[in-house]
């Protein structure tokens, strides 16, 4: 799915929503599906990884070129800051996986 075809099914999605033929519950499952089929055929120099482990990052979905790269992105996403000036890890506990 290219970005124009996922941004009309956005708008149609809305537009049942405005017109009250369809409940947000159903919307938001409906523009979730949109977004992740865009992301798993993103057509880029990367791979889709999902967060795994600690809110706020579980479930968060990226597209990176690797783990290392996907961990940053999960972070910067999700508003955490991973650095640390000491040796013990801050932030959220979470793995990456390919989705």
């Amino acid at each position: 799915m290219d970005r124009i075809s996922a941004i009309r099914n956005v708008e149609d999605a809305l537009r049942e929503f405005e017109n009250g033929d369809a409940d947000l519950a159903a919307t938001e499952r409906r523009v979730a599906a949109v977004l992740r089929t865009y992301a798993t055929e993103f057509d880029g120099d990367g791979d889709v990884f999902r967060a795994v482990g600690d809110d706020p990052v579980d479930g968060t979905v990226v597209v990176a070129p690797s783990e290392p790269a996907a961990r940053e992105r999960v972070l910067a996403a999700s508003g955490v800051d991973g650095e640390s000036d000491s040796d013990e890890v801050e932030g959220p506990e979470f793995d990456v996986e390919r989705f």
